[in-house]
């Protein structure tokens, strides 16, 4: 699947804002404006077989540390528990610079919980508007941030993706055209919301995607339809995908993840 929705949380179909013109007239490309970091964690095998003492003051530096990054940086936290086998947590942040990221994983890495954790996921993106336009959402400007209200339905479907180098060679009328179906078939899932953002130079990937949902058969029908377009013939990579769960705690997670008791997490 390709796509270059935009930023901010909105249907599906996303919203597409032309670029910005350079002091020549030259179109420019929009430059980023939040950093955004997905990161995904696994709790160690060995960890897990320690006394539930020891694991539970694990989960309270764990605790800490999240409910810091929640007060300095958007931070939204889901579970992957039962959906893959190489992580149990995603950890999603957004803040306007990339140094309080940097800083806040340095001390993690630097504590009890970070030496109880692997991380074999990990991306890099910014917000930025689109170069293409939505002819479905007029009106929705200059967006280039995500929501503040974003993150917060029951279910984030994440994925990296790279798109062909034959799809850069594409004039920009006929990318445009390409497109155009892809908005129009996201356009019929309302209830998805679609956050993406940008890896250029950044990342392994071009774009990090993460649609938002209630329902992972409706995210699954989406995702099979947006299979039939073009724009997916122009697709080089889109996994690894991860299925995740909305936790509305700390607390609740390291009980969800195992290192707190089952029904502690009130």
């Amino acid at each position: 699947m390709t796509t270059e929705a935009h930023a901010g949380s909105h249907p599906a179909s996303g919203y597409h804002s032309r670029p910005e013109a350079a002091q020549d007239g030259a179109p420019r490309s929009p430059r980023g404006v939040q950093s955004v970091k997905f990161s995904f964690y696994r709790v160690r095998d060995e960890v897990r077989a320690l006394p539930a003492t020891e694991r539970e003051a694990i989960a309270e530096g764990l605790e800490e540390l999240l409910e810091r990054s929640a007060t300095s940086m958007l931070t939204r936290l889901y579970s992957t528990v039962g959906t893959r086998a190489d992580t149990d947590f995603l950890v999603w942040q957004v803040h306007d610079d990339l140094a309080p990221i940097q800083d806040w994983h340095a001390l993690l890495l630097g504590s009890t919980a970070g030496a109880a954790l692997e991380r074999p996921h990990s991306f890099l993106s910014m917000t930025m508007r689109s170069i293409y336009t939505n002819p479905l959402h007029e009106g929705s400007g200059a967006r280039d941030r995500l929501r503040e209200d974003g993150g917060v339905k029951d279910y984030l479907f994440v994925y990296p993706m790279v798109k062909t180098r034959a799809w850069y060679t594409l004039p920009r009328d006929e990318r445009q055209r390409i497109m155009n179906e892809h908005i129009a078939i996201g356009h019929r899932y309302h209830d998805i919301q679609i956050n993406t953002t940008y890896s250029y130079g950044l990342d392994d990937q071009e774009f990090v995607v993460a649609f938002e949902g209630v329902d992972p058969g409706e995210l699954l029908a989406l995702v099979r339809e947006l299979r039939d377009s073009e724009s997916s013939s122009y697709t080089e990579r889109d996994t690894p995908m991860f299925t995740c769960r909305r936790i509305d705690s700390a607390r609740e997670l390291t009980a969800h993840v195992g290192l707190r008791a089952a029904g502690s997490a009130s």
